[in-house]
């Protein structure tokens, strides 16, 4: 009972709240993941049966921080065998088991956003549409929004403000793609992410005898993240406590930011109405950040009508004032910010894992990364493509899928002919005809050639045979062999490997190294230990299914020593001592789609709260006069948030651009940047910018002297710090802002500031 004394009283309250249902509100930084982990430890030693709680998550990472909490403080096997994970991968783990109930093998495939974008445009090929009206990304929104709200094809068609809301967009096939592709999944067993919910909801729904088994397996329900709940997940929490009412949800109304994708907020403000005699606690002190940024938070949380009033504190430092900085352009923008990071380094010798830049939208990022790479400081952007969606990756993972599920047609559309095994487009077609013909899965018409009317010559028919039995042979051993094996096996004898090793470009070899890192990864996952089974055999499907479910946040590597650069959306969650939120103007945060209603304008605010009390020591907003768009350059206006913001704790430029249009009249830009520029100061200093250099760049390789380019010229061998050995190509510029064009064979061409670079001399 040690830990009960780590906590603060409101949360210990929280913790030792016995039956009944409870909603924790947990402002930024309060500790809400404690109180619930210690909540679920203080129920096991208390006489419950960790195999009869069920906590569910929004990303592994989460759920795996708390198993390593729970098992810390009563055993690493009792917490292993909590009902603990995301919402998708509890619930695939719960259909897989019930899967004959609806009709599903138990091995069904989960496609990802790749997956069911690819098979909606080859429908939309098939139906014969325009895939510029009918836009793969535009139909699976429409199809992921029906799912979310448990909209069946069937429902969607008798349902006449949808199909009315598709008329008037020019789209009305909508629903015959949606009810395609419902039939298609279904004839490859598979699912994506929004079935396993919708699916789980149905299986509910029609056995009433499984709702009753679940409803008496889970005892105790506790929810993360309750306030990011769209209506599928919400249903099925609210059906499975049903029973017994013992719900615990733990969440923050002033963090709902992602009504975007299927997200209610109201499913955490109206719990109160579905458990009238609910207890509600408050965890209000924040354990983050500086008083400032605390309470400037509460300052912009305080505008919005729809909330749960609470008053967030800290016994933190008062802090520094938030600072406003003013750019002349995003460029600008860019230029300050990574300066601002470069000198607070140099001071105060922090890390670059200490500084994050949050903006709105991914294409915001060109311009901090430009500047970054000027100053040779290394970033990350969150968002990027993730190693399992890389194509050599996808590539070996769909061998896998279809040796596990032959009827997965995705994933044979993928590799039958990868690599080349001349069975080309033409081939494919018959094949895709014979199967809508006799509504039978392509594997089926592939693995029994004759049995179907297919219309291919004996060679194709060869060929395609060779195909199959190469896949029966995988099958064979998938199940009596541990993943790494089998997936070995696989890579080796399907040729990948053998044609990546035969690329030996820079990015062939990239290529062939990913694919043994994956293999690797399959390694080290076969070599795990369940507690509970030792003898237990991890099988390439259970690699699979872990796989399947990741989530971008769980792919983060926490040991890269480099500066974040990521959307606000993405920064939910996470906490960095440095941040800078940039793009602070109108009609970008806000941006212009949320300006239509109040609660879209709300949700916007809520998402400027999430972006300040991400810091921990020191918050910057930023924002530019203009800004590029569509190639056009534009003026733009401060955002109406830095106006939420209560001006004691803010430190703004000292003559406001919203006084008076500085374009305006004589001298028009030219003026702008008279009045705008100002020397670099220190950090500390909100009224500077970098002054930019009006001096024009030679074109020609500067012809500077040899002392000020330190004795590199062209053809000069050089080191670098993290690029390695190199060439130099090319130098341009003029003192002190010699640029050098490098060659390095592990990084390719890059572009450096020789005053920053610090290469060194090799001949």
């Amino acid at each position: 009972m040690e830990y009960l004394n780590e906590l603060n009283h409101e949360q210990r309250e929280a913790v030792i709240h016995e039956e009944g249902p409870m909603m924790v509100i947990a402002g930024a930084g309060s500790g809400k993941t404690r109180v619930l982990t210690y909540r679920i430890a203080h129920l096991i030693n208390h006489g419950i049966d960790p195999f009869n709680i069920l906590a569910l998550t929004f990303t592994n990472k989460a759920a795996r921080e708390m198993k390593d909490r729970i098992g810390k403080v009563i055993g690493d096997n009792e917490a292993r065998n909590i009902w603990m994970g995301t919402f998708h991968s509890v619930f695939a783990k719960i259909l897989r088991m019930e899967a004959d109930r609806i009709n599903y093998p138990r091995n069904f495939t989960i496609y990802d956003t790749q997956d069911s974008k690819s098979l909606i445009r080859d429908i939309v090929k098939e139906m014969s549409l325009s895939d510029k009206v009918y836009k793969p990304g535009v139909v699976f929104g429409r199809i992921s929004a029906a799912k979310n709200n448990l909209i069946s094809p069937e429902a969607y068609r008798r349902n006449t403000e949808i199909m009315s809301e598709d008329s008037q967009a020019g789209r009305p096939r909508m629903v015959d793609i949606y009810t395609e592709y419902a039939k298609r999944c279904f004839r490859s067993g598979a699912m994506d992410f929004d079935d396993l919910l919708y699916k789980t909801n149905v299986l509910l729904r029609d056995h009433a005898d499984l709702l009753y088994k679940y409803q008496n397996k889970f005892h105790y329900i506790l929810v993360d993240e309750y306030q990011d709940t769209n209506f599928a997940q919400y249903l099925i929490v609210k059906q499975l406590a049903a029973a017994r009412q013992n719900i615990c949800v733990v969440g923050d109304d002033a963090q709902s930011i992602y009504a975007f994708r299927g997200a209610n907020i109201q499913n955490i403000l109206n719990f109160r109405n579905d458990y009238p005699d609910y207890a509600l606690y408050k965890l209000e002190q924040n354990y983050r950040s500086t008083k400032v940024i605390v309470q400037a938070a509460n300052s912009v949380i305080d505008k919005n009508t729809e909330q749960i009033k609470k008053t967030v504190w800290t016994d933190n430092p008062q802090g520094d004032l938030i600072r406003v900085h003013r750019a002349y352009s995003d460029n600008d923008e860019g230029s300050f910010v990574s300066h601002d990071i470069f000198e607070i380094q140099n001071q105060s010798q922090r890390p670059n894992s200490d500084f994050a830049i949050l903006y709105r939208t991914n294409a915001q990022s060109r311009s901090f990364e430009e500047a970054m790479r000027k100053l040779n400081i290394p970033y990350r952007i969150y968002g990027g493509l993730s190693f399992y969606q890389r194509k050599e990756i996808k590539d070996l993972l769909a061998y896998f899928r279809l040796t596990a599920n032959p009827n997965d047609e995705e994933a044979l559309k993928r590799v039958i002919n990868y690599p080349a095994r001349g069975i080309g487009k033409t081939t494919m077609e018959k094949l895709l005809i014979a199967s809508n013909k006799y509504d039978q899965p392509i594997w089926e018409i592939i693995a029994h050639p004759h049995t179907y009317n297919t219309g291919l010559n004996k060679g194709t028919l060869s060929k395609i045979g060779a195909f199959a039995l190469m896949i029966q042979s995988f099958q064979s051993i998938i199940n009596k062999k541990n993943a790494f094996e089998v997936a070995d096996h696989i890579a080796q004898e399907s040729g990948l490997v053998k044609d990546l090793n035969a690329d030996k470009t820079p990015e062939g070899v990239a290529r062939y190294d990913n694919i043994q890192e994956l293999i690797n990864g399959i390694k080290e996952f076969s070599d795990q230990i369940d507690p509970n089974n030792p003898d237990r055999i991890f099988t390439l499907p259970d690699f699979l299914v872990d796989v399947a479910l990741l989530t971008d946040a769980d792919n983060d590597d926490d040991d890269d020593n480099k500066v974040s650069m990521m959307t606000i959306h993405a920064a939910k969650g996470l906490e960095f001592p440095y941040v800078y939120v940039v793009g602070m103007e109108e009609n970008l945060f806000p941006s212009q789609l949320a300006l239509n209603s109040r609660s879209e304008l709300e949700e916007e605010r809520r998402l400027f709260y999430v972006a300040i009390t991400r810091a921990e020591v020191r918050a910057t907003l930023t924002y530019a006069l203009t800004r590029y768009r569509w190639g056009q350059l534009s003026q733009c206006e401060p955002s109406r948030f830095l106006d939420d913001i209560e001006e004691q704790y803010l430190s703004r430029p000292k003559a406001s651009p919203k006084q008076s249009n500085p374009f305006a009249g004589k001298g028009g830009f030219d003026q702008a940047r008279q009045q705008f520029y100002k020397p670099m100061g220190s950090a500390n200093d909100v009224n500077t910018s970098p002054k930019p250099n009006m001096k024009k760049v030679s074109d020609t390789p500067s012809q500077a002297s040899a002392a000020d380019l330190n004795g590199i010229r062209v053809g000069t061998e050089v080191e670098h710090a993290r690029f390695g050995k190199g060439k130099v190509l090319k130098i341009e510029g003029e003192v002190p802002n010699h640029k050098a064009t490098v060659y390095f064979p592990s990084a390719g061409q890059k572009q450096l500031l020789l005053k920053f670079a610090k290469l060194k001399i090799l001949s």
